[in-house]
């Protein structure tokens, strides 16, 4: 028994005494008794707080996903606080200060608080299956404050269906692209690999359009950097970009190597540094854990 269980019972058969409810020699038996009746209350208590838990985790679930806003502009939300949306027609003004080429009449949005390289790799996966084009990507200095970054991705297309249809995709893959990001309470890891890079890959880490790529995160940055010499000098690879804390990034606590280079070689240096980084994590918390679903 722990000390409030004992606490409890000598505090119950004292009173018994007391008021003569029990006799000298019946004091084993009432020990049992009341120590016994004690740890059902509990294990009562504990079912009712457990089913409380799972009722408030439930209604959290249900939270998640949002009621429809009415708006013809909502294309749908996806994880890590991601929304899309759509403009038929940007307004001439904005379409101005924007920057975006006149040949688009229509924009796809994407805008996350947590995560940039699921949903930039997504991206990449839309404007393979639409006709569209990335007109721009920012990574705002967010995760809700945590260690990284949110995004903001922007499509161009000359028809609006091509930029609903780019956003969908988008929303769709970034469950696949999350799951090799893992986290603790002490910071994230982050690896992502594509076969074949595309636009929106080309347009955020400058990748060769059509060749292998491998995006390698880490954060705090200090094991970033670790993650990456891993990845180099595990196979033959190309450094296409290294950002650090005040180069490259929203001024995040992260180190970011892009690479890329034959697909075999790619994929095992991914692989590398995602082992060391996860180790190097584990040793500032809780082990870490995929958001969704390993793809690597």
């Amino acid at each position: 028994m722990n000390t409030q269980l004992i606490e409890k019972v000598y505090e119950e058969v004292r009173r018994k005494i007391a008021s003569g409810e029990i006799k000298t020699n019946d004091i084993e038996k009432t020990v049992k008794e009341i120590a016994n009746n004690e740890k059902e209350s509990k294990v009562k208590n504990e079912g009712i707080n457990i089913k409380k838990v799972k009722e408030v985790k439930e209604v959290k679930k249900e939270g998640t996903f949002m009621q429809e806003p009415g708006l013809t502009e909502f294309v749908g939300t996806a994880i890590g606080d991601t929304i899309g949306l759509v403009i038929a027609n940007i307004d001439s003004a904005l379409h101005e200060a924007m920057g975006i080429d006149k040949k688009f009449h229509s924009i796809g949005i994407i805008g996350a608080r947590t995560g940039a390289g699921p949903q930039i790799m997504a991206a990449d996966e839309a404007v393979k299956a639409t006709n569209t084009e990335i007109v721009s990507i920012e990574l705002p200095r967010d995760t809700k404050g945590g260690a990284g970054h949110g995004s903001l991705i922007i499509f161009g297309a000359e028809d609006v269906s091509d930029a609903r249809r780019a956003v969908e995709v988008t929303l769709k893959e970034i469950n696949r692209t999350m799951g090799d990001v893992y986290g603790n309470d002490a910071g994230h890891i982050e690896l992502q690999y594509s076969a074949r890079a595309s636009l929106a890959v080309e347009k955020a880490f400058g990748a060769p359009v059509g060749k292998s790529f491998g995006l390698i995160v880490g954060a705090p940055a200090a094991i970033g950097v670790m993650m990456a010499d891993t990845a180099v000098k595990t196979a033959n690879v190309d450094i296409v970009a290294y950002s650090s804390p005040a180069k490259g990034t929203s001024y995040s606590n992260e180190v970011i190597l892009a690479i890329t280079g034959d697909s075999g070689a790619v994929r095992q240096a991914v692989i590398s540094a995602r082992e060391v980084g996860k180790k190097l994590l584990h040793a500032l918390g809780d082990e870490p854990t995929s958001t969704t679903e390993p793809y690597i």
